[in-house]
């Protein structure tokens, strides 16, 4: 009996699925090596990004922050190194930015008892969550940095 391919091997053998794939590897790879050889300043300043592309329309705004929060979700637990919220909200915000999705990419920290202050990135579209927003629940918001340019008005 001939054995089924399984749905991950289907989604891979679509062409838009790994181009996706692709480059959420690349960007997390590019977002991690940043993270861990550059000042903090200067990993923001990669965050602060220039008007690439015109403003994505709203209705396909849903489907790229659902498809990019996927694939980085995805490749960051497969990943040898295992990129964590910071690197993973960078590579969002990138790839978002590149389809014309005005992200905010938000760090933020909060007490914690046991390792004094725990911090999380996560990335925002306006007032709709994209990735990491689930774990910043009580997060003081310490730094915004915004795409530049502005959503489409509906």
């Amino acid at each position: 009996m001939r054995r089924q391919p399984s749905r991950l091997w289907r989604r891979l053998t679509n062409w838009r699925h790994t181009l996706l794939l692709t480059e959420a590897v690349i960007a997390l790879t590019i977002a991690s090596l940043a993270i861990r050889l550059l000042p903090f300043r200067r990993v923001l300043s990669l965050a602060d990004l220039r008007p690439g592309r015109a403003a994505a329309p709203p209705s396909a705004r849903l489907a790229f922050r659902t498809s990019v929060s996927l694939a980085v979700t995805v490749c960051a637990r497969r990943l040898p190194w295992h990129p964590m919220c910071f690197p993973q909200g960078l590579a969002a915000h990138w790839m978002l930015h590149r389809r014309g999705v005005a992200t905010t990419l938000i760090y933020g920290a909060r007490p914690d008892g046991s390792r004094g202050i725990e911090a999380h990135v996560w990335v925002c579209d306006g007032a709709e969550p994209v990735i990491g927003a689930e774990a910043a629940v009580g997060m003081a918001e310490l730094v915004h940095v915004p795409a530049r340019f502005a959503p489409p008005v509906p």
